[in-house]
């Protein structure tokens, strides 16, 4: 009961009426106007009494010197100012840490539903083969060596093998791959994996617990119990303040038999300005980052960040834009490439899969005209065979030509294994039996990819590349961006482990992703970076950051805003340190009352809130050494 009565008080709305009480309180005995009730008593019971509560509570619960914490320090001097008659004092100290932790709660609240959305994307159910008789039966009902038959266009229920017939399978859920994998007899497939063409027969190889999505969901629930909040500043100040504030303010009272003075020790030894410093450095630098198209989930996120030392990337939909385009037109025959690519586009307007897909939008963009198909037959995971104009087109794989009794000349061959090494994946277009052409695709590199290792290397921050592209490829798309470190072919938990090595090793990683295959791995991370237009929604919610206009170029930019929080963060401290000290000594001097001592919070809060504002509107874009001169107090307060 006393808690929901807490947590109301604790409301926006409630604070705001705080704060109105406590000015309207001031306004009042400036102006020397009596009433029977002072405002301020409204300020004490709104704001005091969840940080009187939250005192109590974490004196019974907590153990040793976490029971020690600032809603203690706190509560002890408001207890002290209403003891006093000064209703005021009590008044402003509750609203001031009222106003802290109301600050710090929306930086730190996190909406943590990608969870549930992993686990929708498992299949409740499969279709099993039993004496050529299908029936469906629930996902914890299937066995190992159970046969299952999966349409197109159907999610592969459980992991297997396939023993009949041939597909193309969208497995970029679990390795992020581009391009769907060609699959047939005695490939592996996997659970929440997509049958995008064929109709497969596959032998279960395990059970529905032991399953590689259902892994991947236990990566991310297990990623996620490893991270411990942040915890607060003021909380770890507190065991060193409280004993030394009732100490300095017990021997006040002794010595001086001043009573005042000793209140007064109290309230001006509340950290007020060091309760602020930390979320409204945060919050300002949030506002910047959300200026720049970039969300800020956490000022957890923001202190990892500026410690981050290596970032790691995913490939497909991060240094790529994650869509395939034509590259190369290469005709091998007496056709020109633009007919080339004619006859090719036609034969493949049919085509539901990704590569004709591409190659007749292709065709579209370069306003070449396609011809109509008289007949047309896809064969699932080997290519497409087309009547053009009266002609035999057949596109696909080298294996599909040379199925169909086309031959490959030496020359070819090696083309097509140097745009393999390319990492680019290659068309073959053969008519009336003849190889008339190649047609190479590839995902296409983000142009800010190489400056923004550039910068990153500058801030001596390293780069590593986790992909679940095969290694050819992903050594072709390093090295485009710059990247010397790679690590190639990784499943979810290959990522997740690569990312645990660094930490191992002492490193604070940032993972750079897009897919939910890299769920797991943005959880892991000490900040998870998503991109936010493109990427999944189980990857934003997974991650502690998201890119909302997939600008990786901002990357650079993000670390120089966390560095410049965290310095403005310190110097806020150590402010607000700096300010308690002096008038702790004005307090023992008598020159402060519990009132001014109060103002001084107000003062010191103040200015803290000013030099932490100074984030929202500074420069973060990269400049060159001339501009980086300090010259006056205001410049080195906006550097810091």
């Amino acid at each position: 009961m006393l808690e929901e009565i807490c947590e109301k008080l604790e409301s926006v709305q409630m604070t705001a009426l705080s704060g109105v009480m406590i000015l309207l309180s001031f306004i009042m005995s400036t102006m020397e106007i009596a009433i029977p009730i002072d405002p301020a008593w409204i300020s004490v019971i709104i704001s005091g009494l969840p940080i009187l509560y939250e005192a109590i509570e974490r004196l019974i619960e907590r153990s040793g010197i976490t029971k020690i914490s600032s809603p203690l320090l706190i509560s002890t001097a408001l207890i002290a100012a209403l003891m006093i008659g000064d209703v005021f004092a009590a008044g402003e100290v509750a609203f001031i840490m009222a106003l802290g932790e109301m600050l710090e709660d929306m930086t730190t609240d996190r909406a943590r539903i990608g969870l549930e959305k992993l686990i929708k994307l498992a299949p409740q159910q499969g279709r099993r083969i039993i004496n050529s008789e299908a029936e469906i039966i629930p996902l914890d009902d299937i066995r190992v060596n159970d046969v299952l038959r999966i349409l197109p266009g159907e999610t592969i229920p459980i992991d297997g093998v396939i023993i009949s017939g041939t597909s193309s399978v969208d497995q970029s859920i679990m390795t992020g791959e581009s391009l769907p994998i060609d699959k047939s007899v005695g490939d592996e497939v996997f659970g929440g994996t997509i049958n995008r063409f064929g109709s497969i027969d596959i032998k279960a190889t395990k059970l529905n617990e032991d399953s590689s999505l259902q892994k991947l969901i236990r990566m991310v629930k297990d990623a996620e119990s490893k991270k411990a909040p942040m915890q607060r500043i003021a909380d770890k100040w507190a065991s060193y303040l409280v004993p030394l504030a009732m100490i300095i303010a017990i021997v006040a009272y002794f010595v001086t038999g001043d009573i005042i003075r000793a209140v007064t020790v109290l309230i001006v030894f509340c950290p007020c300005a060091l309760v602020l410093a930390t979320p409204t450095a945060i919050m300002a630098a949030i506002g910047q980052a959300t200026k720049h198209g970039i969300i800020i989930k956490s000022g957890e996120a923001l202190e990892k960040m500026g410690k981050t030392d290596i970032v790691a990337f995913d490939k497909t939909g991060t240094l790529t834009f994650g869509k395939l385009d034509v590259t190369d037109v290469i005709a091998t025959s007496d056709l020109n490439n633009e007919d080339l690519l004619k006859l090719t586009a036609s034969a493949e307007s049919r085509s539901e899969h990704p590569l004709g897909k591409a190659i007749t939008n292709r065709a579209t963009k370069s306003a070449v005209s396609l011809i109509e198909v008289g007949s047309f037959l896809m064969q699932s995971g080997k290519g497409i065979k087309a009547v053009v104009e009266g002609r035999e087109v057949f596109c696909g794989s080298e294996k599909y030509l040379l199925e169909n009794g086309v031959s490959i000349n030496s020359k070819s061959k090696e083309t097509i294994e140097e745009l393999r090494n390319q990492g680019k994946v290659s068309v073959l277009t053969a008519v009336d039996g003849k190889h008339v052409g190649i047609i190479a695709l590839s995902d296409v590199i983000r142009p800010a990819s190489k400056s923004m290792m550039t910068s990153l290397k500058d801030m001596k921050t390293q780069a590593v590349l986790l992909t679940g592209d095969n290694q050819q490829t992903a050594k072709y798309f390093a090295s485009r961006a710059g990247i010397d470190n790679i690590k190639a072919e990784l499943l979810p938990e290959d990522k997740v482990n690569s990312i645990f090595e660094l930490q191992q090793q002492g490193h604070t990683v940032c993972m750079i992703g897009d897919g939910v295959n890299d769920a797991p791995a943005l959880k892991t991370a000490d900040v998870g970076i998503a991109m936010g237009s493109m990427g999944s929604d189980i990857a934003i919610d997974a991650a502690d950051i998201a890119l909302m206009n997939d600008d990786i170029s901002k990357i650079p930019y993000l670390k120089r805003l966390a560095n410049a929080t965290i310095k403005t963060i310190k110097f806020g401290i150590s402010l607000s340190l700096l300010i308690n000290f002096i008038a702790i000594i004005m307090s023992l001097e008598g020159l402060l009352t519990p009132v001014t001592g109060a103002l001084v919070h107000n003062g010191g809060s103040f200015l803290v809130i000013m030099i932490a504002a100074l984030l929202y509107d500074r420069n973060f874009e990269e400049q060159s050494d001339s501009n980086k001169n300090v010259n006056n107090t205001t410049d080195y307060i906006r550097e810091l």
